[in-house]
């Protein structure tokens, strides 16, 4: 069945270049590439037909879909108040001196403005984790896109600083030998994070975190209203020959 956006065909050869492009950014070639690649295509063609209408041009398309987003979505840093509240709410997120080992699954995903796409895919891994923990390293080696998933996923032991800031909250807020309940978002993607061991540690001051905990609250409150945004104009589009899943925010 011909799929199409708004009256706009999205051809097979379209598809099969996007599905090219993500095996060779390193997105693995299994069942969910065709998915992702058309999830991809219908949803760019949305914000580069919705940046049309307001007449932004750029060099390039990631231009002006990254211009489509800052001129549509408002985001509003988060205050010295919302970090006190999420310091005081996640205090085993803030400890000096503390150690954790743990493995990861990683999905990347090759542009921010969509970030979303394998979503679906990867909440499909986290039940099966869920379900069968023992399962975590063939799973990783079988989906993961990082170079650690060959190693099953591990990441050896790491301290605090070391790891992107929502990678490193999870982990130090997960116990050994756990899983992190939910997917985790980073800029380099969907993490399924394992934890396998932790080391105490002391408490670090507010006033020494302040600065880099606005601007991880701040990040993820700007993807959250991209997602919301990208939402509204799938809402609003006609697709035709392709059922769109539910769209993760």
């Amino acid at each position: 069945m011909v799929i199409s956006v708004n009256g706009t065909e999205i051809t097979e050869a379209t598809i099969n270049a996007e599905m090219d492009q993500a095996k060779a950014a390193g997105h693995p070639d299994d069942e969910h590439l065709r998915d992702s690649a058309i999830q991809e295509l219908i949803l760019r063609k949305l914000m580069l037909d919705k940046a049309a209408t307001l007449g932004i041009k750029a060099d390039s398309d990631d231009e002006i879909i990254g211009t489509l987003l800052d001129q549509q979505v408002e985001v509003n840093e988060a205050s010295e108040e919302d970090c006190r509240q999420f310091y005081e709410e996640n205090p085993a997120s803030f400890q000096q001196g503390e150690m954790a080992a743990a493995s990861h699954i990683l999905f990347s995903l090759g542009d921010n403005a969509v970030a979303s796409l394998v979503k679906a895919k990867a909440e499909g891994v986290l039940e099966q984790v869920q379900a069968n923990p023992a399962h975590f390293a063939t799973l990783a080696k079988e989906h993961s896109t990082c170079p650690s998933g060959q190693e099953g996923g591990a990441l050896g032991k790491f301290g605090r600083g070391q790891m992107v800031p929502e990678f490193e909250t999870a982990v130090f807020s997960t116990e050994p030998g756990q899983i992190a309940p939910e997917l985790i978002e980073t800029q380099f993607g969907y993490h399924i994070i394992q934890v396998t061991e932790r080391q105490g540690g002391e408490p670090v001051a507010f006033d020494e975190v302040k600065e880099r905990l606005q601007e991880f609250l701040s990040d993820m409150a700007g993807r959250k209203a991209n997602h919301a945004y990208i939402a509204t104009l799938l809402d609003a589009a006609k697709i035709e020959g392709y059922s769109f899943p539910a769209f993760a925010q």
